[in-house]
């Protein structure tokens, strides 16, 4: 089984935010960062289902010259390939530029199951999964807790099927019987996750990493216009009259203006 681990680097969560000077994104020379930490799950359900199955794993991401820093991560804790759509371009565009960066490498790849994280952890649209899917024309399932292969698929054949798990609100869950090839998005939690061992990343220095021009004509779709940080502000409000009465009242702003009630 061919399986492709679609992978992004964002900024580390201990890192304070700075925005830069035009208020559009942070100050990306300033900040620190890491493996998408849904990714991640993606990354170690695909080794289990290699493991299990056979095959190979290859890491797919799209960036600057520094994802190649989660990119080795990947490949260390037993990805066996990578391919990188190297453009400075796409360090932070939106689900759709993304997905078309990475189309055309994937489609020559010819995968049999693709996993992505449910989101990103520094824009959580949660859409790249499904947008890669219908550009590549495979169905795809999101919001997964659990993966079983058919046990007649096998390596390098065409066709097969799967068996999802598919989180729902309210603690309810739904299976799904899907064809291969076909996309998925993990939900974080699905697995345990292995790190890298010093084995693993002295490997990982041998392993390729493929990589590949955007394509021409790349246009983003979503442009964000302003950031700003919280502001903390904080206001006292006198709620006079009855006992009765002023309990109403408390009841009323704390369930139409605080939204806990």
């Amino acid at each position: 089984m061919k399986i492709a681990i679609c992978i992004k680097q964002v900024p580390t969560r201990e890192w304070q935010p700075r925005l830069n000077d035009a208020r559009t994104w942070i100050r990306e020379q300033d900040a620190s960062y890491e493996m998408n930490e849904p990714d991640a799950y993606a990354l170690e359900e695909g080794l289990r289902l290699r493991e299990k199955h056979g095959g190979e794993v290859v890491v797919c991401s799209a960036g600057p010259t520094r994802v190649q820093q989660v990119i080795r991560e990947a490949l260390a804790r037993g990805a066996d390939r990578a391919l990188h759509v190297e453009d400075a371009a796409l360090g932070a565009v939106d689900a759709f530029t993304a997905a078309a960066a990475l189309v055309p490498a994937m489609q020559e790849e010819r995968f049999d199951l693709i996993l992505t994280g449910l989101q990103s952890d520094d824009q959580g649209h949660a859409q790249f999964g499904p947008v890669l899917a219908e550009k590549l024309s495979i169905p795809h399932s999101t919001i997964i807790m659990e993966v079983n292969v058919d046990p007649s698929t096998s390596a390098g054949q065409a066709g097969g099927s799967l068996r999802v798990k598919r989180e729902l609100e309210g603690g309810w869950f739904q299976y799904v019987t899907m064809p291969l090839p076909a996309l998925l998005t993990i939900q974080s939690g699905i697995n345990q996750l292995r790190y890298a061992t010093l084995k693993g990343i002295m490997a990982a220095k041998k392993k390729e990493i493929a990589k590949v021009a955007a394509p021409p004509g790349l246009a983003a779709r979503q442009k964000i216009v302003s950031l700003y940080a919280p502001q903390k502000a904080k206001q006292t409000v006198m709620i006079g009259g009855s006992a009765a009465d002023a309990a109403k009242e408390l009841v009323k702003r704390l369930r139409e203006e605080a939204r806990v009630l």
